[in-house]
């Protein structure tokens, strides 16, 4: 019997917890990094909609759509996480999120 892959183990943390967002961030930057950015898609949105504080995922998330094509959507998502950002004080990551919509127009 194989042990199981990085992905599965995320996954069955996530069937116990599954209100994590650091577990479903994981997930979700397992798909990218294994070549599988498609996948990663369904892992932000649901991360999003449990977790709207969660800053991180709105750039990871953008970029993902950025990648895919989906530069709209990128946008709309980055704008989204700049206003979680600063409503969180955190000029850092609003600042990189407002460069990555930016470099769109």
């Amino acid at each position: 019997m194989s042990k199981p892959s990085r992905r599965e183990q995320l996954e069955a943390m996530l069937a116990d917890d599954p209100n994590d967002p650091l577990l479903r961030y994981m997930l979700a930057m397992e798909h990218v990094s294994a070549g599988t950015p498609a996948e990663a898609v369904p892992v932000f949105r649901e991360l999003l909609e449990r977790s709207p504080d969660y800053v991180p995922a709105y750039m990871q998330f953008g970029q993902t759509l950025a990648r895919l094509g989906q530069s709209a959507e990128a946008r709309a998502v980055w704008q989204r996480g700049v206003a979680q950002a600063r409503q969180q004080r955190d000029d850092h990551a609003a600042g990189e999120m407002q460069g990555m919509i930016d470099m769109l127009e």
